[in-house]
């Protein structure tokens, strides 16, 4: 798929070479505009993948400055990109433009919980993680997010997180002992704990306001059609310019969008727009299928994204002569948040393609061995999500199998087998993980507390392998 996609390209460059003296001044326009518009969606995807979100939690009815949850482990309403239905999920938005520095307050872990979370800009650029593997290693920490350019003293006792938007959004992942409902329970408490306020109150902080959101629709996978720009274009109007990504200014303003102005783009605009989306979701698609390197060598279990984005990230894109966007706009297409400190706290590999290099089939059945011994300090869980949609898949009860469900069955030396398909095999109910039999999907291997062994590749998760038909 991947070579025919260049080839594709790669023909259409050509041509478009010996066909440019042809074309007449408004067509060279309306094609320069296309490109520019590919190259809008790749750069701003980070950005309108967190307005997805913010969007859908205003829907679900929650608010800036409030922390929305999900009061069970997310099942198929919850449509974000690849998230773990194995922890419990909250989420808080914050506006320093409306209401100054915000102070989020992380509970120590003890018996009664402990949580993994992960704070970034609009751009979804990591400032910090916490909890027990984060910053603070479970101690609890006080944080200020802090708008561009504060000056002002921080308070005692505060580690600043100082943004370059004035947007932006937390996610906390409350971690479950088990899927049980006393379990589920404790969880949620422990996630209550966590505190969310404008430093203006810090007299007398306001009680944070929690809204349960596991009964709500709540979709912020891409939309690939002019919508996207309508996003883009509130990015641009609410943050100040990012001094890396001035180059971007010129570019937007040719496609109708510009700071200050309405986004109104006329007829030929908005035809170049919709052909620019069309032609950046397809490069995406292929870049996504060619995949990042593997991790273990000879697999088809790959690193979460491209190493080089990694190491940009969480040194906050520092370098002056690196700057991933293609590689980050890829990486947004097929996850949010992001993660300052990968490795410490979680870890992820990505699997789209079997033992044979073919592409998950819903309709066939599959087979993974997962060694004993995986070397985690909390827990590690394999999901399946829609390979078109990267969420999770809808029309089946649960999308996941994980070493904290009690119900799964281990073999006499530790090891788990883990069973995919539209039909469990016999007695393989406990270990099996639907798929939607009319559809492809994908596979995420999360580690949480991973060791040294499993970077030193002590440990290896052999590839999963399709069943013979019976």
């Amino acid at each position: 798929m991947v070579r025919a996609a260049l080839a594709i390209l790669g023909m259409i460059f050509a041509s478009g070479i010996a066909q440019a003296k042809d074309l007449s001044a408004d067509e060279l326009h309306q094609r320069i505009l296309e490109g520019r518009a590919v190259e809008a969606v790749i750069w701003g995807m980070p950005a309108v993948n967190a307005l997805l979100m913010y969007d859908q939690m205003v829907k679900a009815g929650g608010k800036v400055g409030q922390i929305i949850y999900w009061g069970k482990p997310l099942d198929r309403r919850n449509q974000t990109l690849t998230p773990n239905p194995d922890t419990l999920y909250s989420m808080g938005f914050y506006d320093t433009k409306a209401d100054g520095p915000m102070v989020i307050e992380i509970p120590p872990a003890g018996e009664d919980g402990s949580l993994n979370g992960n704070f970034v800009t609009l751009w979804q650029e990591p400032l910090e993680d916490a909890g027990l593997l984060g910053v603070d290693k479970g101690a609890g920490v006080k944080f200020l997010v802090t708008p561009p350019g504060y000056s002002d003293k921080i308070p005692d006792g505060f580690e600043q997180l100082a943004s370059d938007t004035y947007n932006g959004y937390f996610l906390v992942r409350s971690n479950l002992k088990s899927h049980a409902d006393a379990d589920v329970q404790k969880s949620i408490a422990y996630a209550k704990r966590v505190k969310f306020y404008p430093l203006s109150a810090l007299a007398n902080p306001p009680k944070t306001v929690f809204l349960d959101v596991k009964d709500k629709d709540f979709d912020s996978t891409i939309k690939y059609d002019l919508s996207f720009f309508t996003l883009l274009d509130r990015v641009i109007q609410s943050e100040p310019w990012i001094g890396r990504d001035r180059v971007m200014i010129d570019l937007l303003r040719s496609l109708g969008i510009e700071k200050g102005k309405p986004f109104q783009p006329d007829a030929k605009t908005k035809k170049a727009l919709q052909a620019g989306i069309a032609n950046a979701r397809d490069w995406l698609a292929a870049r996504y299928d060619a995949g990042p390197p593997p991790f273990f060598s000879g697999t088809h279990w790959t690193f979460p994204t491209l190493p080089e984005l990694m190491t940009a990230a969480s040194a906050g894109f520092n370098d002056p002569d690196t700057y991933p966007v293609d590689a980050r706009g890829l990486t947004y297409t097929y996850g949010y948040i992001g993660i300052k400190r990968l490795g410490a706290g979680q870890f992820y590999l990505i699997n789209i393609k079997d033992k044979n290099g073919k592409s998950y089939d819903g309709g066939k059945s599959y087979h993974l061995h997962v060694p004993p011994n995986v070397p985690v300090a909390q827990y590690w869980s394999v999901t399946a999500y829609d390979r078109e949609t990267h969420a999770l898949i809808k029309g089946v009860d649960r999308a996941s199998r994980a070493s904290n469900a009690v119900e799964l069955e281990k073999n006499s030396d530790g090891s788990v087998d883990i069973w995919l398909g539209s039909k469990a095999p016999k007695g393989k109910k406990a270990n099996w993980i639907p798929t939607d039999p009319k559809r492809r999907f994908e596979l995420m291997f999360r580690l949480y507390g991973p060791s040294k062994d499993f970077f030193d590749k002590k440990w290896i998760l052999p590839d999963v392998e399709k069943v013979a038909a019976q």
